[in-house]
């Protein structure tokens, strides 16, 4: 019973983790909705995004900016919660390729490979929840 009510609780906690480590991205930039739109960059499984194709250095610093935010709220997500950064990175990767991304939008697949996200659900990383 009390693994039960931990298991529960952890799993809350971690629920709400990930939407707080997506919370500063609720306003998007302008620029940083253009290159997602246009399919620059995009969702990576580990929680970052990454470049679809070559950036400009604008983008590139814009893309390096939002994941040094991703990367604090993870260290502060895990240091709450007793979970490495790397278990926050990935549960919020998961929930952003799978509630966040948009058709048109890209996505990376377990394998690597860059997909366009549609109407059907994404390829996911077999450790997401």
């Amino acid at each position: 019973m009390k693994n039960s009510v931990e298991m529960t609780i952890a799993a809350l906690l971690l629920g709400a983790t990930a939407t707080s480590a997506v919370a500063f991205q609720a306003g998007r930039d302008p620029a940083y909705q253009s290159a997602r739109q246009s399919g620059l960059v995009g969702e990576k499984a580990d929680g970052y995004l990454g470049f679809v194709s070559s950036p400009s250095p604008a983008i590139k610093a814009l893309v390096e900016d939002i994941n040094i935010k991703r990367r604090a709220a993870y260290s502060k997500e895990a240091l709450a919660n007793g979970a490495t950064i790397e278990e926050m990175a990935l549960r919020t990767g998961c929930r952003l390729i799978a509630e966040r991304t948009v058709a048109g939008e890209k996505y990376q697949t377990p394998s690597g490979q860059w997909k366009t996200r549609d109407s059907s659900a994404p390829e996911l990383d077999s450790r997401c929840p």
